[in-house]
């Protein structure tokens, strides 16, 4: 029976995490809006100050298999700050390739970015759903997580690209 291993991301990861990245913008509907490229995740996931932190979920052979291990999931997060709370943790991503769902692989994840959240002494753990994943949200809500726009009504909003530039004066 293979086990599943969760562990922090190596610059030699990129490759995996953007084909996996990739996947998710396909199942989020959202595919023409990835532009990052492996240098640049390489860049500012591996740099000296990194701008984000990856956990990857390998399933390891069983002894005796001739196969490696193999990647099959990853969150991507990063620290953030609240002014009423301090210290918080944001999960950008969290995805599991499709015929590996269902076997806890994204709880993994998530009870390790809590760790970690944890670790670093961060008072919240946050991350977004889009509207219509009903099974993500089920799952988070069964983990513990309040769902913000029902309880606090807040929305998300963000700025790109012209608005960016137009607001920043460039």
């Amino acid at each position: 029976m293979a086990s599943v291993l969760i562990r922090e991301a190596k610059e030699g990861d990129c490759g995996n995490i953007l084909r996996m990245i990739r996947e998710l913008a396909e199942y989020e509907k959202l595919s023409d809006q990835v532009k990052i490229s492996e240098e640049a995740l390489r860049a500012d996931g591996f740099g000296e100050n990194p701008f984000f932190h990856c956990l990857v979920a390998e399933i390891l052979p069983a002894p005796g298999e001739p196969q490696g291990s193999c990647m099959v999931g990853y969150g991507l997060y990063y620290f953030i700050y609240s002014t009423w709370t301090g210290r918080n943790i944001y999960l950008e991503d969290i995805y599991v390739k499709p015929e590996y769902r269902g076997q806890g692989i994204g709880s993994k994840i998530i009870k390790k970015v809590a760790e970690v959240a944890l670790d670093k002494g961060c008072s919240q753990f946050r991350l977004a759903v889009l509207d219509w994943n009903k099974k993500a949200m089920d799952l988070y809500k069964a983990l513990g997580a309040r769902d913000l726009t029902e309880a606090e009504g807040w929305h998300s909003f963000r700025f790109e690209g012209e608005a960016m530039r137009e607001l920043a004066g460039k």
